[in-house]
């Protein structure tokens, strides 16, 4: 399935369906099945076909992006569709869902890194910082291979920004354990994160752990998560504002007397224009920020 957004320059590959995880707070793997990836020539075929009607970014979509081609027989992984996208030049930028942090390797990092149509963004869905909780979740990785993921990315990929799913009130949740969490999106410098608060799932192992937090426990932490990552992506935001260096933003639709784009990290820009530049591929020179959106002038139109 291939979707065109309603701003028309960025369109949706979903690119495998399915989950080999048995999370234990999580349902899809029941509801869904195993892992599903769809043909790469199908997929070429999608994204060169959005390419064609004028979307200048497609993102790759799935259940767990990371596992396309687990269920082939032929080894074909992510990293090769990536790769061949590349080769061919199917479109002019190519954007990953929503990723496991096992899944981010040093393979795929290091063929990330030399790819024209890649952009410099991956969302984690990281749910914990938290060994203890990550446990209890039945996560297929722990702290150390999180922060290992992330450094090591950073490293190969200078420009990367991370965004992030981020759970709280996990049943036996302690104060120590949202410490950690909240300590990560500190050292990862997240743009943003989709906090949310952990709700029971019918059917789930989860559901009947003790240690229930309690709602009042779980909207404080919420609370303080949020403003945590707020002041986080503030101050990423005064770095790129101070740092000068232009952005490459797809100009995406109009909000009164600005147009609103994203950058290839995902920094949400607004630039001045009177005309319709919708569509239009801009360099822009970071101003000011604000709640959360980078305010730029416009210096070269493509």
């Amino acid at each position: 399935m291939c979707v065109r957004s309603s701003s028309r320059t960025r369109g949706y590959v979903k690119i495998e369906d399915g989950c080999d995880c048995k999370c234990s707070y999580c349902a899809i793997s029941a509801a869904r099945g195993p892992v599903r990836s769809k043909k790469p020539a199908d997929v070429i075929r999608e994204v060169e076909g959005l390419a064609a009607d004028g979307c200048l970014e497609v993102v790759l979509t799935g259940i767990e992006t990371g596992s396309y081609g687990a269920d082939f027989e032929e080894k074909y992984n992510l990293a090769d569709l990536l790769s061949e996208l590349d080769r061919r030049g199917s479109c002019h930028r190519i954007r990953l869902g929503s990723m496991a942090p096992e899944l981010v390797t040093r393979e795929l990092v290091d063929r990330l890194s030399a790819l024209k149509i890649f952009v410099p963004h991956i969302h984690l869905s990281v749910q914990s910082a938290s060994d203890s909780v990550l446990r209890g979740m039945k996560r297929r990785y722990n702290s150390r291979m999180l922060f290992e993921a992330v450094n090591y990315a950073k490293k190969k990929i200078p420009d990367i920004l991370f965004t992030a799913d981020l759970m709280v009130g996990f049943p036996g949740e302690k104060e120590e354990d949202f410490l950690k969490t909240v300590a990560f999106v500190r050292e990862a410098m997240l743009l943003d994160a989709h906090v949310f608060a952990y709700s029971r799932r019918e059917g789930t192992p989860a559901t009947d752990y003790p240690d229930q937090i309690p709602e009042p426990v779980k909207r404080e932490r919420s609370a303080r998560l949020i403003f945590e990552k707020n002041r986080v992506r503030d101050e990423l935001l005064c770095g790129i504002v101070s740092g000068g260096k232009t952005l490459s933003v797809v100009a995406e639709s109009r909000d009164g007397e600005y147009f609103v784009g994203h950058s290839e990290g995902y920094v949400e820009v607004k630039v001045p224009s009177r005309e319709d530049i919708s569509g239009r591929l801009l360099r822009v020179k970071p101003i000011s920020h604000s709640g959360g959106t980078v305010y730029g002038e416009i210096l070269e139109i493509d």
